[in-house]
């Protein structure tokens, strides 16, 4: 008998639901960053309205008190960009996906910069630069500089933020506060030693237990899937054979055959299962996780979405697929007020129309509350 075939909205329901984009989840900051693997953060802002799509009575104000704390960070991890990630997590995933770093590091446009320099050197000169005090970007490209006078300090700097688990640092990554970019060792931020070179044994590729219980946290989070598709998520290879030696159920995509796996345990959300209207996050995980995004964002209104530069805009949800894009309008904010701006990808129903403008009014009142709101939807396009 061969697998169980997966339509696309069984899919797509199926992602929303471990997303918590099906229904907001009552659960704090902590546990969802820890549910979802983390959340880009190259954009500060970007995790805030992520966590606040997917969580019931979600406090703009938490992710910045756990940031202090050091019970989250943000550092560069998977895809060589900079996520929001509980420090356990941390640890542990920048560790894994190291040779990944490394592999694009090699091949990337600052290698030139660094050529004929000892990586090694430049990392351990990086530790003891950061051992006292966490450091500016100026600072470190200063000091490298000096130490490395014929290679180029930013592209020194570069290799160190890869071969060295840096923390930004707060008041970086505040919601509302400002503050320029400032870096820590990750083991000495969060009190862990060594840092994430402790983890350098999950590094291999093996597929051993550390590797297959990270496989087993990516399908929670965003089965049934490939091990391509973990790939793109994670930036690591040679997936399979962790995917191999865990006993996962099989299923086939119905579109193309693909083989889909999941936990055994997994629960399939039901097809016909009605979805709220949601404001997605930009650089958000539900579409940077997947090898084949056609589960939510069709294969057409990809290049509406996503950039050949790596852009990620905000994203509307339409019964459950993308069908749009949206921002904050930075000049209402410059005049007092806030203002989200929805562009749909085509005319919306008068339904979902009411239910988004309802869920803007939302996201405005709780990002920020005292100012004048406002909705707007531009034609489609």
């Amino acid at each position: 008998m061969g697998n169980l075939a997966l339509d696309r909205r069984t899919l797509n329901r199926t992602l929303l639901d471990r997303q918590m984009l099906l229904r907001r989840a009552a659960a704090g900051t902590e546990t969802a960053v820890a549910r979802l693997l983390g959340l880009q953060s190259q954009v500060p802002s970007s995790p805030y309205l992520g966590l606040w799509t997917r969580l019931e009575d979600f406090d703009f104000a938490e992710p910045g008190t756990l940031l202090t704390e050091r019970r989250l960070v943000r550092l560069v991890a998977m895809r060589g960009t900079v996520h929001l990630m509980t420090a356990a997590d941390a640890l542990r995933l920048r560790a894994w996906t190291q040779p990944a770093l490394d592999r694009t590091l090699r091949t990337s446009t600052w290698a030139p910069g660094f050529a004929g320099v000892d990586l090694t050197a430049v990392a351990a000169y990086g530790r003891a630069l950061l051992a006292e005090q966490p450091m500016t970007p100026g600072e470190l490209r200063g000091a490298l500089g000096a130490r490395w006078p014929d290679a180029r300090a930013d592209s020194l700097l570069q290799a160190l933020r890869v071969c060295e688990p840096l923390v930004q640092v707060p008041p970086r990554g505040l919601w509302g506060a400002s503050g320029g970019v400032r870096y820590a060792l990750l083991g000495t931020w969060v009190g862990e030693p060594g840092g994430a070179r402790e983890s350098a044994g999950e590094q291999d590729g093996s597929g051993g237990p550390g590797e297959q219980e990270l496989v087993r946290r990516y399908l929670a989070a965003f089965g049934p899937a490939t091990p391509a598709d973990m790939q793109k998520w994670s930036g690591r290879t040679g997936l399979r054979k962790a995917f191999a030696a865990l006993e996962l159920r099989a299923y086939t995509a119905e579109d193309d055959g693909r083989v889909l796996y999941d936990l055994p345990e997994a629960v399939l959300a039901d097809p016909a299962t009605e979805v709220p209207a949601r404001f997605v996050a930009d650089f958000d995980n539900l579409l940077l996780s997947h090898a084949d995004r056609t589960r939510v964002l069709a294969t057409a209104d990809k290049n509406r979405v996503i950039t050949v530069n790596g852009l990620v805009s905000g994203t509307i949800l339409v019964d459950g697929f993308v069908g749009g894009t949206w921002q904050f309008d930075k000049e209402a904010r410059d005049r007092g007020a806030a203002a989200v701006v929805v562009t749909p990808f085509a005319p919306l129903t008068g339904t979902d129309w009411d239910a988004l403008e309802r869920e803007g009014a939302r996201l405005l009142a709780a990002a920020h509350p005292g100012l004048a709101h406002s909705v707007r939807f531009t034609a489609p396009r």
